[in-house]
């Protein structure tokens, strides 16, 4: 008798779940349609602020110039610079599954596609993801035809998600991270995200805090937790001939370099190098901020220094102190130069960027206390002392003055030991797309 009550209440439960997720999904479309008349005069209004992409703009309403590829297409989606840019080892991974894969990368920003197109891996395309609605995703769909969809991090589209699913696409979630402002936000419409999470054959979290939230936000599947893409993809290309030329004008000069920086970051690396020069005039900081229309705002701090400035065509020279490094798509150049790099956003409420990209290229990587959004990242960094922990501008003078290590060591023990997850989530992402 009690096992009959309770299969009842399952059903019962399990009714109520299926009505709330049905509600909740008719809610988001019908948001959805009537915001569509508004979105290309939003879309218009961003384009004359610089926002949009001059050129590929309509991508955003579904529209391509591009062929869709011949053969089985894989279509990955992160919403910005670094998430687009970590989904670079997986496509690798995938390419040593089958050789004959195609690439249709989604982002969301000018910045991502900018960056990333200078980085594509073979056979790989970049599109901005539509907006949210059926007219836009529906071409969008019509036009790729993907044989997978992988969802990166924490950017997926109610709508988009249960299109795809319609067409019997199969779809997974990947690298995805939440910290507890994420998790709560979710969880006030958490029947929306269970009916979107259904949808995916497979979830991969990078930490167990993030498979955690998961399950209270109730996803069925059985959650992997693979750690993050972001160690495993190849290195930011660099300019063979700008390093050539950056390094002549560099020679004798002990080289490093804020990187991604905010203007919490600044205060402290500016603090630094003021230090840095009473104890050895020769040292240069590269100043490469995370947004480079904040290029009049940093130079207008720098009065006590000697600089230099990248968008004005300058080179350093001897007596150069600050160089403002203000280019898009160029942070694997300054990571070649540099002996040690201090990764931006670790000293704000920004709350971190990746670390990995400078261990790429042999640039060891201090950072600030702040780094919620990369929590396992540089918790493992810091097990395999493979960074640097600096609180003020004393322990970054102490550290590039003192260490004669720059933590590559243990970041290399560190990457071999993730390859192996990488592999076989790779073989399980695969093993989904339909013969």
């Amino acid at each position: 008798m009690r096992s009959g009550c309770a299969l009842c209440k399952n059903i019962s439960m399990t009714l109520r779940h299926r009505l709330a997720e049905h509600i909740s999904l008719a809610l988001y479309r019908a948001a959805t349609s009537v915001l569509r008349p508004l979105l290309p005069l939003h879309l218009k209004k961003r384009l004359q602020r610089g926002r949009e992409h001059s050129e590929r703009w309509r991508e955003k309403q579904g529209f391509s110039s591009l062929p869709r590829p011949v053969g089985k297409l894989v279509w990955l989606h992160a919403v910005g610079l670094g998430e687009v840019l970590a989904l670079r080892g997986m496509i690798v991974a995938l390419q040593t599954c089958d050789p004959c894969l195609q690439f249709l990368v989604t982002s969301s920003t000018t910045a991502s596609a900018e960056t990333f197109d200078k980085n594509l891996p073979p056979r790989t395309i970049h599109q901005f993801l539509p907006l949210d609605t059926r007219r836009y995703t529906q071409r969008f769909l019509d036009h790729w035809r993907p044989d997978l969809a992988l969802w990166s991090e924490q950017d997926i589209w109610p709508g988009l998600v249960t299109q795809t699913a319609r067409r019997g696409i199969p779809q997974a979630l990947i690298n995805v991270r939440m910290n507890a402002t994420s998790f709560q936000r979710k969880r006030k419409v958490k029947a929306l995200y269970r009916a979107v999470y259904r949808n995916f054959a497979l979830i991969s979290a990078q930490d167990s805090d993030t498979a955690a939230a998961l399950t209270k936000l109730d996803a069925q599947q059985d959650i992997r937790i693979d750690g993050s893409l972001k160690p495993h993809s190849p290195a930011l290309r660099v300019s063979a001939p700008d390093l050539a030329v950056l390094r002549t004008a560099l020679a004798g000069k002990s080289v490093w370099v804020a990187a991604s920086c905010h203007p919490e970051d600044e205060a402290i690396a500016l603090a630094a190098q003021q230090q840095l020069l009473a104890k050895a005039p020769g040292t240069l900081l590269l100043l490469a901020p995370r947004y480079p229309s904040r290029r009049a705002q940093i130079i207008a701090k720098l009065s006590g220094f000697n600089v230099k400035v990248r968008s004005r065509g300058e080179l350093p020279d001897a007596h150069t102190e600050v160089f403002v490094a203000d280019s898009f798509a160029e942070m694997g150049l300054w990571y070649a130069l540099s002996d040690m790099a201090l990764i931006g956003g670790t000293f704000s409420d920004v709350d971190g960027h990746n670390p990995w990209e400078a261990l790429q290229l042999e640039c060891g990587v201090m950072h600030g206390p702040r780094y919620g959004n990369f929590v396992s990242d540089y918790n493992a960094l810091i097990e395999a002392q493979a960074c640097f922990s600096v609180y003020n501008a004393k322990d970054i003078v102490d550290t590039l003055t003192m260490q004669s290590s720059r933590g590559l060591d243990g970041y290399r023990h560190l990457q071999r030991d993730q390859s192996a997850a990488l592999s076989d989530l790779a073989e399980r992402l695969a093993g989904l797309i339909k013969p």
